[in-house]
């Protein structure tokens, strides 16, 4: 049997720091002196010694109980440390490129980038984006609908941002959070359309239009007839309950010509997503500009 300060000597630790595992439960004495102090067994030294090792990894001292009491929740901690550490690190990347965007720029530009950057958090939240997209889609679309146009218009932050995406998303960030001027006015026509409107015919329609779209943007083709504008016209007509026809065709651009525009959004989402991305709102102008093409050509 060891005294407590004859395990700290083993241990390579003070006293204070056995007094303290003590206290919490998490080195069970195995007895005490005639004096009332505290003494030790052999394999109490194992167990400081395997508490010492997950406290050195960071874990909380609640999760070294949980894995002395219960050896196999040991990966779930650590999976649950490691889930936490990227965050951590996922946030001083995203300080380091604002730091960077502040420092490089001209000093009458940063009053702006610092009141842009100081309203987003670090690393950034996406709930904004994705709250500005809820309001603007039609109501009452299916939550599988609505969580695919999320995925295709809300950019993540990059793991590894450089300064100029950091003040993309926080200029992404301050376009979503003004009001929309106008209220309904500010929806495209399919939005507001009366009875027999089916948006989630339309959306999933647009989803797949979008998609056959995005290998002719990056081949840097111009705007063409093909499958991709056959399917984005077909998602408006099956949306409406009507055919796809040649007279369907030129009210459908006259219609999509005056819907309001969110360019500057496209414009920053483009910055955040990176190069190798097609925005939906980049495919959606190159539908437009297919349909005009076709309707103009026909017409001539």
């Amino acid at each position: 049997m060891w005294s407590i300060g004859e395990l700290a000597g083993r241990a390579g630790v003070t006293v204070k720091t056995v007094r303290f595992y003590s206290d919490r439960g998490l080195l069970p004495e195995a007895g005490r002196s005639a004096g009332g102090h505290r003494r030790y067994g052999p394999e109490a030294l194992d167990r400081l010694r395997l508490i010492r090792s997950l406290r050195t990894l960071d874990l909380p001292v609640p999760d070294v109980g949980r894995v002395l009491e219960e050896q196999d929740v040991l990966e779930d901690v650590i999976a649950g440390q490691l889930r936490e550490l990227g965050s951590q690190l996922a946030a001083l990347r995203w300080r380091d490129a604002a730091l960077r965007l502040v420092r490089d720029c001209a000093p009458e530009e940063r009053p702006e980038r610092l009141r842009l950057v100081g309203a987003v958090t670090a690393p950034p939240s996406t709930d904004a984006l994705a709250r500005f997209w809820r309001r603007w889609l039609p109501p009452r679309l299916p939550a599988r609908v609505v969580e695919t146009v999320l995925d295709r218009t809300v950019p993540q932050p990059p793991e590894d941002p450089e300064p100029g995406q950091v003040l993309a998303f926080a200029r992404m960030h301050a376009f979503v959070t003004v009001p929309c001027e106008g209220g309904d006015r500010a929806q495209p026509a399919a939005h507001r359309s009366g009875e027999g409107l089916r948006p989630a015919v339309l959306y999933e329609g647009l989803d797949e239009a979008y998609a056959l779209a995005g290998p002719e943007l990056r081949a840097g083709r111009v705007p063409r007839d093909g499958e991709a504008l056959d399917c984005f016209v077909a998602a408006y007509a099956r949306s409406g309950g009507t055919r796809d026809t040649p007279a369907f065709r030129r009210g459908l651009r006259g219609v999509l010509a005056s819907d309001p525009r969110i360019d500057r959004y496209w414009q920053l989402a483009a910055e955040v997503f990176g190069p190798d991305h097609t925005t939906a709102g980049a495919a959606h102008d190159w539908l437009l500009g297919a349909l005009d093409a076709q309707v103009t050509g026909s017409a001539a």
